[in-house]
């Protein structure tokens, strides 16, 4: 069987529609062109490539703390979607509770955009979700998690940590950054996101780069703890991205069938409440 006809569920995706939802006026990035991605569009894409579930993930760019556009798109597909929302850091419980009755699963750090000092607040908000079973989705880069990881392991949260953790391919597996995010994978109750390869290699598709990377992080997290993402519609890409070609990598990175299936489904479903497809 193809890899493109494999169930399978999307932990890292976006929608965009300025239409419906316009960008914050004072965002610092606004996607056009081939970045916007509607819930339509995304669902074309998902049945096309075997996709029966996602976890949208709210952006910085364009929208911030407006969770609008990311709420709609699980109105109209509940059974389908969930979300991880991107909130201030003084949110509180019942606020929490609100996104949760809408379909959210957890929020986004995302310290690539905001540095990891803007952070250091959030005791009280990670204590919030680690008590509602919610996650926190952390996008940071090189050696950015050693600052963070403190925080993260004393609050009991559960964490998705995006792209990889994108670190730096010159610096190799030792890395600061990279060596803690390792060692977190061997924490029980930290998973990590086989994604976003562009966002971080040096070389061109299929990344020669990167393939020791996740080599390590399938070893160190196993299976159990790794999710695939497509990162759609490909945000600031510096090249051309493509769902099919970044699916058919995946099978290299998992050519024994049952780990794929593994990180493609069961994984996922458990994690995320998603029915087993």
């Amino acid at each position: 069987m193809s890899v493109v006809a494999e169930r399978k569920i999307d932990t890292h995706c976006h929608v965009f529609d300025p239409a419906r939802f316009p960008y914050n006026r004072d965002t610092h990035y606004r996607p056009s062109g081939q970045e916007i991605g509607t819930a339509e569009q995304l669902a074309s894409v998902m049945d096309a490539y075997g996709v029966t579930h996602a976890l949208l993930v709210g952006p910085n760019s364009g929208y911030e703390l407006d969770n609008r556009c990311l709420l709609d798109a699980i109105a109209r597909s509940p059974a389908r979607l969930k979300g991880i929302a991107v909130v201030r850091n003084d949110t509180r419980g019942d606020e929490l509770d609100a996104l949760a009755a809408q379909g959210v699963v957890g929020v986004a750090f995302n310290a690539t955009f905001h540095g990891t000092d803007f952070y250091r607040d959030t005791a009280a908000l990670l204590a919030a979700l680690a008590a509602r079973h919610m996650f926190v989705s952390v996008q940071v880069e090189a050696d950015q998690l050693v600052a963070l990881a403190p925080l993260l392991e004393a609050s009991g949260v559960r964490v998705l940590i995006d792209h990889c953790g994108r670190p730096v391919p010159e610096a190799g597996l030792a890395a600061p950054g990279f060596a803690t995010l390792l060692r977190l994978g061997r924490n029980g109750r930290t998973y990590v996101k086989l994604s976003g390869y562009v966002k971080f290699a040096r070389t061109a598709f299929p990344y020669p780069d990167v393939h020791p990377f996740v080599a390590a992080l399938l070893d160190a997290f196993t299976p159990a703890r790794c999710l695939w993402a497509s990162d759609w519609p490909y945000l600031r890409a510096p090249v051309r991205q493509d769902f099919g070609p970044l699916l058919e990598l995946a099978a290299r990175f998992l050519a024994e069938p049952g780990a794929r299936r593994q990180v493609f489904v069961d994984t996922p479903a458990e994690l995320l409440g998603f029915p087993v497809c």
